[in-house]
């Protein structure tokens, strides 16, 4: 009905367009007023078929089935927040109404009067995004949750107008309608990000396409052109464009490139009216788009930001275009310079300066902005990410009023909330550093107080505390906690004599600092004593409460503070239940604010505490209800299973298959642990637990277990009780509260759901916790509901979530509410009694101020640092004093005479004193050098790196120099090898066709194998299982068994032969194979043979391994430095182990000539023989010495560093040089002088002990020796004598050995020069070899390209030709496949017709018969028209045949024969359908193979060309490069010797001709010649022995091949005797028993024994039905006797009445006649029954003597019943009827069991 009426509202609107358009200017503006009236009727008109209604679409709450709870429980009274964090939630209706979401509630707030209208999301899922129409008359709300809507609403009447439906799956980002109001654009978020446009009036989609795979910001139609849209979002910007094709219009998107620019979310935008886009950025810029690229960013002079952080342009009026940022700025910007600007040629940036400028607050975060629908307004509202609503002005004239904030909200989570035990009032508090107090009754905010630090937790102060209930407690997030005080302002006016404004005023009471960290927890004591706070640091700290809050100490938990709650006056004991967010719960026992503390700490020590570790048991619970719910279905399935036997009255002692069931849910334990949530007492030392994470959807029942001595990070407690949670798997409860009488229970979801739970009064296991209500209020996404509470008079319910919002409800519907609080108001408390007169409370500002512990610990420290000082100055001034005493009694010591004096010994009292002090010292060594570990290490390692880069890289020349000799070895000075690159410049890159050839093989392969299976799984059906059989008795299974093994064993043995014959055949040489070992004979000649052409040749070829180019020789260079160096360094190494023999020679010669001197100190002086020079080690030998040091070196240093710093103020020279050149002098000279002594020293010595010796042999001479003595002494002469001649042997031996070893070496070292001159003439050559391979590098590297292309092409080809090989095997395959299911299909048909059936020749000549069939390609053709072509036809016959014989004989094939069975015939005909298919696609895959050959065919010659092209183009390139090579003069050194180019006997001055040979390859080629002839000698007779051997081999085949023959004849012989046809031996031997041919067997025999059974039971009844069928045929022939008595009977008496009737009147003779002639009538058919019935008895009778043979009469559901004759009775009775009567029919109805009897 919609359908038809729009189209002509449709027309009408359009005429009524173009007629206004057609109008004077003076009636233009008649138009809109016209158009706006054709689409309010069409709006009316399609209304009146779609009228929605809000109270049957919006949310309701969820309640229990079959529960009393009402639905209206809750009635939501008011609302306190803003979301201000959400993007763009902020609307305006119209001058005077605003609308922004608030969880799943949208809000109508009337600014003047503050006054709210709700209206619920109809999803339950809340609310995505809201949008207001141009004409405000309607607005659009489009929802989040599963698959949501987009309703649009009507305004003022708040109607639901229409529905949007299927836009998104899971909520929208933003929804926008165009400029004219006709469209409405959405866009939806993750998973499918959506873009929809909608003919919103008729619920229609236009378009729908994926916008992005990112979040989208804001979607907006362009003001200027209607066909293009702008969408931004996070990091990207995209322009649409509506496009009209042939099937309809079109969105097409071009996303933004930032090119490089950075990339940026974008927030905001303005489309220009040229088509340009002007966007924000985060860094405070603006970027102008044109095209989808940046063609500027515009920032300020200077290239200062347009705007401090994320900057959002949002119209453009009066040539101005106006922007807001987050630093609460609003700014005018030149539009005209803005629409031209170009970026400079040094940098993409354009500068300008804004017109106009607007600071709206310095703490204020703009994000959206909505203008008031007033015509010509200049105001705009604003929304403040800070919790605010700003109504701006931006005329911005003088006369431009400031800013107004019109109202105020916490911005973010709200972090605490509780409500007063005393009246309406409300505190909250929020990280946006305020606290807030409510009056929820009047729906007003009383007061707001800021701090440095947001607020994290909130308590109001119980009666027993405060009695006025204004006391606040409070925490932030620096872990300050401040007490505030709530009092009336206006009460101080009195006294005060100031007019004080507001209604509420909080006034710092005290603050303190007990924790480091923020806040989380606050608790007063159950009597009002003491304070407990609890914080994130891990620490619950006291208090004691008063009028000043003094501490009592702190206890550590096991983690952050989650929760705490103070034991209820029905337990015996004050207790507080501390719960912690890493599941960890601790009960700590009331401290007494009257005991003793320790005065070092806050830290109490001695407090008695329970722990409780959660530990996960969710898994456990799961696995138990899984083990439940499958005893459940056993125990059901088991039941049903003996219903099942009852009724069958069958006892089944069949064991039935138990199902394979699936594996139980493992035991799963989070880690980490899942977090605490809340939770609270149920009895003494019994609480319930929430989990979140893995382990939420239950309430957990814990308790205290009774061991306590473990320690509480290491416990693993379980819970002894849990209760389900309904829908609470994924939606954890996060905070509870009760009403006072403890009768319904209230808590907050994760989700932002409220749930209200009834419960019965002293519930504490909450049995009752069974019905439940709920709502969803909060946002469903990030609106966590962490705090709920109630009123004091449990009238209202107050919640605050993560996502801004606070909500009161009130229990009582709202008519009973205000009744009931008609005079009632919330009441704020008086000021305390002399307020006005004291002084400020000292407030903690810093953050960084020491927490009271931290404070206590510092003046502690301060104090222990204070006495210790003091301890150490007293010990310092006794020891001072000590140190004087002994210093006095040491002098005094000394001015006494020696031999009074005490020795340093003496003096020591004791020395363990001075080993006490040494290992101190030593013990204080260790601990510095542990101190300075690293930086010792450090210097270290500086120090390595100092020598290696400036000593080690220093090649230093060690020179040896003989000791007797002038001979001299020197090491050569090593070079630094350069670092080439030997990797190759020119790799081909992996060809991608050639790799992804197998992928495309694959993937055209892998569809024809599975259509071929498909076709054959569809021919070849496998029979379907048997169910299990019956089961067997165990000599069964034991023969089974034993078959199976036998033939187990037979097909290992077969199996065994198979692969022996495998690796036979394998083994078996082709006919074509020839001998390995010649093979490789040939090979190694071919390679050894070499190419005897030279290089300069003009067809000499490079082979491959001598193929260069320039990587190559670099290599080459490389090598070659590398084998130089190496020589060099090993000759290197042996000089240096030479010099290290010479230094120790030298330092033994010395010790030698001491010997020497010592033994001719002995000696006469005439008998002495003089010593030889002493060599000396040469500075040049050793130069590694100069660069050693020694700290006294180092001293001298700096003293010469010293000297030369001073005198450098008169003398402007010296230097670091100059410096070492005066250090090495004066080291110089000293090793001289030291030198000198030595030298001198052993003279002297030798010469003082000459003379001593001396003067003791003259003292001796002057008395007599005795003959003993002399000769003593001739032998102690002879000795010396040796002694001295063998040490200056020795030395002369030494000396002589290494002059001979250094001799050896430089005749060695002058060797390897020469060697190295050559390599140096190789490496010469080697070089220019590689300039002029870099010369011909362009030339190589351009003929590489081609070879790379040609190598490409080749792999293509390649590539293709191996696809078309495998393809063509494919193919191949498929023909097999084919042929064996046409085999298969013939076998299938003789299997059909079977042995002996006599229509076997039609059906296969119909079945075999060729007949033209129709394409399948061709069918859908024909039906078009019935034009006759010869190419719709496939005929499969050669022959042409006429129209009307072909349709005959088709009409004949179609014929069943007469007597043939229809079925039969139908399958043959299917059957012979098949084959022809089969046929068919036999032909065209044998068409398919033809063609891969063709193309295969084609691809070997293309690849045959490409690989000869290749060749000539490489060989071609080696050959000019070799030819070039060629060109290079080589330096070859040779001796006279060696030339045996001789002309006329002499050796000509011309060397060019001659060629130049290796002595040794010439000596081997004339060898080779001579083991060449031999060899072929060899290789003859070795031919000869071959022949005669292949033709033995060749008359051994023959006699196998006959014995093969003559053994498969005998064997089939034997299968043919034995079984009578061919069998397959192998499939015989591996036959194994089959179990289910032994179970058939087996219920063969069972059911035959039934069988045998039962026919016992027929074959009795049948005796009893024969023995009833004689008694009833003895009973009928007795009445058919008696019946044909009763006839002659008759017969005489009709005779004897006719008699008399004659002698009779007439009067009676017409109606007797007609009478008796229709009795006659009766009776004579009634014996023509009974004769049948006879008749039927009979035949019945004799089938029935046929034993085992039932077969029915074929006519006897035509036999009438038979009538029941007479009895014996009744014949009595027919008897004494009257002669005359006839007699009557007797109908009688027969029992079933004797119908069945008869």
């Amino acid at each position: 009905m919609s359908e038809e009426h729009t189209a002509p509202v449709g027309e009408e609107a359009e005429s009524t367009q173009t007629d206004s358009q057609e109008n004077t200017e003076g009636h233009d503006s008649e138009n809109p007023v016209m158009e706006q009236e054709a689409e309010e009727e069409s709006d009316k008109q399609l209304f009146s078929e779609k009228n929605y209604k809000y109270e049957e679409l919006h949310s309701r709450p969820f309640i229990t089935p079959d529960s009393e709870i009402p639905e209206n429980l809750l009635h939501l009274s008011h609302s306190f927040g803003y979301d201000s964090g959400r993007r763009g939630n902020l609307q305006l209706l119209d001058d005077r109404t605003l609308i922004f979401i608030a969880g799943n509630l949208l809000i109508l707030l009337d600014i003047p009067t503050k006054e709210q209208k709700y209206l619920r999301s109809c999803s339950g899922g809340g609310i995505g995004n809201i949008t207001a129409h141009p004409c405000k008359e309607f607005f659009a709300v489009a929802e989040k949750g599963n698959f949501p809507n987009i309703i649009v609403y009507e305004y003022p009447s708040l109607r639901p107008y229409r529905i949007l439906r299927g836009g998104t799956e899971k909520a929208y980002s933003c929804v926008d309608f165009n400029q004219d109001g006709k469209l409405l654009a959405s866009v939806g978020s993750e998973p499918d990000y959506m873009l929809t446009l909608w003919n919103w009036r008729q619920e229609e989609v236009i378009l729908s396409c994926k916008a992005i795979s990112q979040d989208v910001f804001r979607l907006s139609f362009s003001p200027y052109n209607p066909g293009l849209l702008t969408s931004s979002g996070s990091g990207h910007i995209k322009f649409w464009k509506m496009a009209g094709t042939f099937t309809g219009i079109k969105l097409q998107g071009l996303i933004g490139h930032f090119g490089n620019t950075t990339t940026t979310d974008i927030e905001g935008y303005v489309e220009l009216p040229d088509g340009k886009v002007v966007s924000g950025s985060a860094w405070g810029n603006l970027l102008l788009w044109e095209g989808n690229g940046i063609k500027v960013e515009i920032c300020r002079k200077g290239g200062r930001n347009c705007h401090t952080g994320i900057v959002q342009p949002f119209t453009l009026e009066d040539g101005q275009l106006m922007t807001f940022g987050s630093d609460g700025v609003v700014r005018g910007w030149n539009f005209e310079s803005i629409d031209i600007a170009d970026s400079s040629s040094d940098s993409s940036r354009f500068e300008m300066e804004p017109l106009n400028e607007m600071v709206v607050g310095h703490h204020v975060h703009l994000t959206s902005v909505v203008k008031s629908p007033l015509p010509e307004s200049n105001i705009w509202f604003a929304q403040d990410s800070s919790g605010a609503i700003w109504k701006l002005d931006l005329s911005l004239t003088y006369t431009t009023p400031d800013p107004e904030c019109l109202f105020t909200f916490h911005a973010g989570p709200i972090q605490g909330l509780d409500v007063s035990r005393k009246s309406h009032l409300m505190a909250t508090t929020s990280a946006d550093c305020s606290v807030k107090v409510f009056d929820y009754l009047s729906k007003r905010e009383l007061t707001t107080s800021r701090f440095n630090l947001g607020g994290t937790a909130v308590r109001w102060a119980p009666p027993l505390v405060d009695q006025s209930g204004g006391l606040l407690v409070t925490g932030f997030e620096d872990g300050v906690v401040r007490l505030l005080e709530v009092f009336n302002p206006q009460r101080l006016d009195a006294l005060s004599g100031h007019c004080r404004k507001g209604d509420a005023r909080l006034n710092l009471k005290q603050a303190f600092k007990p924790h480091n960290a923020p806040v989380t927890a606050v608790a007063y004591e159950r009597n009002g004593e003491i304070l407990a706070t609890g914080s994130s640091d891990s620490t619950v700290f006291f208090f004691t409460v008063g009028e000043k809050y003094n501490p009592i100490g702190f206890v550590q938990v096991p983690g952050p503070v989650q929760a705490l709650e103070w034991s209820p006056h029905s337990h015996s004991e004050n207790r507080l239940l501390i719960l912690c967010q890493n599941g960890h719960v601790v009960e700590v026992q009331s401290p007494d604010p009257e005991a003793q503390r320790p005065t070092k700490t806050f830290q109490l020590p001695e407090q008695t505490s329970r722990y409780f570790r959660f530990r996960s048991i969710k898994s456990q619970i799961k696995r138990e209800e899984e083990i439940a719910r499958r005893q459940a279905v056993k125990e059901q399935k088991k039941k049903e299973r003996e219903e099942r036997m009852k009724e069958s009255m069958q006892l089944d002692t069949e064991e039935e298959e138990e199902e394979e069931e699936e594996e139980l849910p493992s035991i799963y334990i989070p880690n980490p642990p899942s977090p605490l949530y809340c939770g609270f007492y149920s009895q003494p030392g019994q609480f319930w637990l929430s989990m979140g994470g893995f382990d939420s959807g239950y309430l957990y029942h814990c308790k205290f277990s009774e061991e306590q001595a473990q320690d509480p990070k290491q416990r693993q407690d379980e819970p002894f009780h849990f209760l389900p949670i309904h829908n609470a798997d994924e939606d954890p409860i996060c905070s509870v509260t009760f009403s006072s009488d403890r009768q319904l229970l209230f808590c907050g979801m994760h989700s932002g759901c409220i749930r209200v739970y009834p419960l019965q009064s002293g519930d504490h296991s909450l049995t009752s916790m069974q019905a439940y209500w709920a709502l969803s209020v909060h946002d469903n996404e990030y609106g966590h509901l962490w705090h709920i509470c109630c009123g004091h008079d449990d009238h209202f319910v107050l919640t605050a979530g993560d996502d801004g919002n606070i909500f009161s409800f009130s229990l009582l519907p709202p008519e009973e509410l205000q009744k009931s609080l008609l005079w009632t108001r919330a009441r704020v408390p008086s000021p305390r009694v002399g307020l006005e007169n004291e002084a400020l409370a000292k407030d903690i500002e810093d953050p960084a101020a020491y927490s009271i512990e931290t404070a206590k610990q510092k003046l502690e420290k301060d104090r222990l640092r204070r006495e210790a000082d003091l301890k150490i100055a007293a010990k310092q001034k006794k020891l001072a004093e000590l140190q004087k005493k002994f210093k006095q009694l040491l002098n005094k010591n000394q001015s006494l005479p020696e031999h009074v004096r005490l020795t340093p010994q003496e003096l020591q009292l004791d020395h363990r004193f001075s080993e006490q002090t040494e290992r101190l010292k030593a013990q204080r060594v260790r601990e510095v050098r542990k101190q300075m570990a690293w930086e010792e290490e450090r210097c270290d390692v500086a120090l390595r790196k100092v020598q290696d880069w400036f000593r080690d890289s220093l090649q230093t020349v060690v020179t040896v120099v003989a000791i007797r000799t002038d001979h001299r070895i020197s090491t050569y000075r090593l070079p630094v090898l350069a670092e080439l690159s030997n990797q190759p410049r020119h790799q081909s890159r992996p060809d991608r066709g050639a790799a992804a050839a197998p992928e495309r093989r694959r993937s055209r392969a892998e569809p024809e194998n599975d259509g071929s299976k498909l076709e054959e799984e569809e021919l070849l059906r496998q029979p379907k299982p048997r169910p299990a059989g019956v089961k067997l008795g165990n000599r069964q299974v034991e023969r089974l068994r034993k078959i199976a093994e036998k033939a187990e064993q037979a097909r290992a043995k077969i199996e065994k032969r198979k692969k022996e014959w495998a690796q036979l055949y394998a083994e078996k040489p082709s006919e074509n194979c020839e001998d390995p070992q010649d093979v490789q004979a040939i090979r190694e000649a071919r390679e050894s043979i070499g190419d005897l052409k030279l290089k300069s040749a003009k067809d000499f070829t490079v082979p491959k391994h001598l193929r260069m180019n320039t990587e190559r020789k670099r290599a080459q260079l490389i090598g070659l430095e590398e084998n130089l160096r190496g020589k060099q360094a090993e000759m290197n190494e042996r000089i240096m182990v030479l010099r290290d023999s010479k230094v120790r020679l030298v330092s033994q010669l010395h010790a030698q000539a001491q010997q020497v001197q010592r033994v001719q100190r002995r000696l006469a002086a005439h008998l002495c023989r003089p010593p030889p020079a002493l060599p000396n080690v040469l500075p040049e030998e050793t130069p590694e010495k100069r660069l050693h040091y020694s700290k006294a070196t180092l001293e001298r240093y700096r003293v010469l560093r010293e000297k030369s710093l001073q005198t450098m103020d008169h003398e402007e020279q010296g230097g670091v040089t100059t410096l070492l050149e005066q250090l090495e002098k004066q080291m110089e000279g000293e090793e001289g002088k030291e030198e000198e002594r030595e030298e001198e020293g052993t003279p002297s010595l030798s010469a003082s002990s000459v003379a001593r010796e001396e003067e003791e042999t003259a003292v001796e001479e002057g008395a007599e020796l005795s003959d003993l003595e002399e000769e003593l002494g001739t032998e102690e002469e002879i000795r010396l004598l040796h002694e001295q001649d063998r040490l200056l042997e020795q030395m002369e031996i030494s000396v002589c050995e290494f002059d001979a070893k250094l001799r050896l070496l430089r005749h060695e070292k002058l060797r390897l020069d020469w060697q190295l001159k050559q390599a140096d003439l190789c490496q010469l050559t080697l070089y220019q070899e590689l300039m002029l391979l870099k010369e011909f590098e362009r030339t190589e590297e351009s003929l590489q390209e081609k070879l790379n292309d040609q190598l490409k092409e080749e792999s293509t080809v390649k590539s293709k030709l191996e696809g078309c090989i495998e393809e063509l095997e494919l193919m191949q395959g498929e023909i097999a496949k084919l042929e064996k299911r046409k085999k298969a299909l013939n076998v299938a048909f003789e299997a059909m017709l079977g042995l002996e059936n006599k229509f076997e020749d039609e059906l296969t000549r119909v079945f075999k018969k060729k007949v033209k069939r129709v394409k399948k390609n061709e069918q859908t053709e024909s039906k078009e028209g019935e034009e006759d072509s010869d190419d719709d036809f496939d005929w499969d016959v050669g022959g042409h045949h006429d129209s009307d014989t072909d349709e005959e004989e088709a009409a004949q094939d179609c014929v069943c024969p007469p007597g043939c069975d229809p079925d039969l015939f139908e399958e043959t005909l299917q059957l012979r359908e098949r084959r022809l298919e089969l046929e068919e696609l036999l032909a065209e895959k044998k068409k398919s193979a033809e063609a891969l050959q063709t193309e295969c065919d084609t691809f070997a010659k293309k690849k045959k060309s490409l690989k000869s092209r290749w060749k000539e183009a490489s060989d071609g390139l080696d050959r000019d490069k070799q030819q070039k090579m060629n060109e290079l003069d080589v330096v070859v050194p040779l001796r006279l010797d060696q030339i045996e180019f001789v002309s006329n006997g002499s050796v000509p001055t011309d060397l060019s001709p001659a060629l130049l040979l290796d002595k040794k390859e010439l000596t081997r080629l004339q060898e080779r010649t001579e083991q060449l002839s031999l060899e072929k000698s060899e290789q003859r007779d070795l031919y000869c022995q071959a022949g005669q051997h292949h033709v033995r081999l060749i008359h051994d085949r023959k006699d196998m091949e006959a014995k093969i023959h003559m053994l498969e004849e005998q064997c089939s012989q034997l299968m043919m005797t034995k079984f009578g046809r061919l069998v397959d031996l192998e499939a015989l031997m591996t036959l194994s028993g089959s179990r289910t041919l032994e179970e058939l067997k087996q219920e063969k025999l069972l059911r035959e024994t039934a069988y045998a059974k039962e026919i016992k039971q027929w074959d009795a009844k049948v005796d009893e039905a024969r023995q009833a069928l004689m008694e009833v045929t003895r009973c009928n022939t007795e009445r058919l006797l008696s019946m044909t008595r009763l006839l002659d009977q008759k017969k005489d008496l009709e005779n004897k009445l006719n008699a008399r009737q004659k002698k009779k009147g007439r009067q009676f003779q017409d109606n007797r006649s007609r009478v008796d002639q229709e009795e006659i009538q009766r009776l004579q058919q009634q014996v023509k029954i009974q004769s049948q019935q006879a008749e039927e008895l009979r035949r019945e009778i004799y089938h029935l003597s046929l034993k085992g043979v039932h077969v029915m009469p074929p006519n006897q559901a035509q036999m009438p019943r038979l009538t029941p004759l007479l009895t014996s009775a009744h014949c009595t009775h027919a008897g004494r009827r009257a002669p005359g009567r006839p007699p009557r029919q007797v109908k009688a109805q027969q029992s079933p069991s004797k119908q069945g009897a008869n």
